[in-house]
């Protein structure tokens, strides 16, 4: 029994492994690409067999094929979709591929068509009576298909991860809450500022996420709008009537979103701007979540030679040479992560701008690069949350230490003793050392009431708050 079966396409002979469920142009990509080793992501296969069955249905439905054939295609990929952890091993092509993703393309047709003909008794290799390009590919193109799934998927995947950002935002709003009474000494410029509470800082981390949040969910209703029906060049050659809106209303039946059919297809091969855009929100929630890490791991420097304001769960040991070191190890994680997003979105406008006349070739790595890149944070935020945010502390005497000894106290005095008064006592407290209030009862600038109504959070720091 040989390992080999030798398959024929239209540039000859080509040896696919006997067992294999692809075919020779698979093949080809297998020996073309061995360059990452990193295969298309589960959601986008599931994406491509999504339209292939929607295809499938509306082909039959049209009387474009024959309701035997069309019934066996779509068995096959409700099998494929059925068992995707069984079949994965089929998908084989490098996610760093030709363009335009035609190689995955076929990839898919290739184990839908053998699939499809065990169903009638056919023979693996021999594509009788169902052709991979003739019916699994009839009434598509790569060009097509590809940035229809591509959208798709990136919708599917949204979909996991949107609700951990929720809850990400959830989780700083409630230390937003225990921390309303921690006022501590504010920064600007990374120098003394008047005072904030810690809750304020907390609860304006939970806002930022859910503006970001709410940025990528509109970006991302431009990807409901899909392709699917132009075919090559957004022309719908080789299509019947109607065909384009079929398959739509199939897909919508399986996945139970509301994607619709673009109003000029062309413009759906010619543009990529929607997958763009989507990434773009995403990099600037990234930007945002980075911003915020870097606030976290700042205010958790020390323990006794940084700010320490706040304290974080210690996950594992921080140093394989310093005994008892405990590091920001959660927050780095994340940084890493949010590193890689900005970077892909790099990746991802420059793959945008490179589209040419009636096609973007660059869509593999656009849609590898975002699907990783909202899976990596999808996974990681729910350990985020639970192992670092939910369990910060606040070391409520050093945020006291520092805010009452900060000459920018003196800055609420204003209205009070006058500006010119209130920076003597700034500037004494500064050469000094001694805290505003010590000075205040010293020179009897205000009385013991006065002290104990100012030097409060609703009044150092609750002003913008009031009715």
């Amino acid at each position: 029994m040989t390992d080999y079966r030798t398959e024929k396409d239209t540039l000859g002979d080509v040896r696919v492994p006997a067992n294999a469920l692809w075919g020779a142009q698979t093949q080809r990509a297998v020996e073309n690409y061995p360059i990452s080793g990193l295969r298309e992501h589960p959601v986008f296969i599931r994406s491509f067999i999504y339209l292939k069955k929607a295809a499938a249905l509306a082909n039959k439905e049209l009387k474009g094929m024959d309701a035997k054939l069309a019934d066996a295609i779509i068995s096959a990929c409700d099998d494929l979709l059925k068992n995707e952890s069984n079949y994965r091993e089929q998908f084989v092509v490098d996610v760093f591929q030709a363009g335009a993703g035609t190689s995955f393309n076929m990839n898919v047709n290739e184990v839908i068509a053998n699939l499809a003909n065990r169903v009638l008794g056919g023979k693996l290799g021999e594509y009788k009576p169902i052709n991979p390009n003739d019916h699994v590919n009839m009434a598509q193109s790569t060009n097509d298909v590809f940035p229809t799934a591509i959208r798709v998927a990136t919708v599917l995947l949204l979909s996991e991860l949107i609700p951990e950002i929720e809850a990400l935002a959830l989780a700083f709003e409630a230390k937003g809450r225990e921390f309303a009474d921690v006022i501590k000494s504010g920064r600007t410029h990374l120098q003394d500022a008047v005072p904030v509470t810690l809750g304020q800082e907390f609860k304006a981390y939970g806002v930022a996420i859910k503006r970001a949040n709410g940025l990528l969910v509109t970006s991302a209703d431009e990807l409901h709008e899909l392709a699917i029906g132009g075919t090559a060049t957004g022309t719908g050659i080789n299509t019947p009537k109607g065909y384009r809106f079929a398959v739509v209303r199939h897909l919508n039946e399986m996945t139970g979103y509301n994607f619709k059919s673009m109003e000029d297809l062309r413009e759906g091969m010619q543009s990529q701007l929607a997958i763009s855009a989507t990434s773009g929100a995403y990099r600037n929630l990234a930007l945002e979540l980075t911003r915020i890490t870097n606030d976290l791991r700042l205010l958790a420097s020390g323990p006794q030679t940084g700010l320490a304001e706040i304290i974080l769960p210690a996950v594992q040991p921080g140093s394989s040479i310093m005994p008892g070191k405990v590091n920001p190890s959660m927050l780095e994680c994340m940084n890493q992560v949010l590193f890689h997003i900005i970077g892909s979105d790099t990746a991802i406008a420059y793959a945008t701008q490179a589209g040419q006349l009636e096609l973007n070739v660059m869509m593999p790595l656009m849609a590898f690069e975002i699907l990783f890149s909202i899976e990596i944070l999808k996974n990681f935020l729910p350990v985020f949350v639970e192992k670092c945010i939910r369990g910060i502390e606040a070391d409520r005497k050093r945020c006291e230490a520092y805010y009452i000894s900060s000459p920018s106290l003196a800055t609420a005095l204003n209205p009070l003793i006058g500006y010119a008064r209130a920076a003597e006592i700034a500037k004494e407290s500064a050469k000094s050392g001694k805290p505003i209030p010590q000075l205040l009862r010293e020179k009897k600038l205000m009385s013991e009431e006065e002290i104990a109504r100012i030097f409060t959070p609703e009044f150092l720091a609750g002003q913008a708050d009031q009715v």
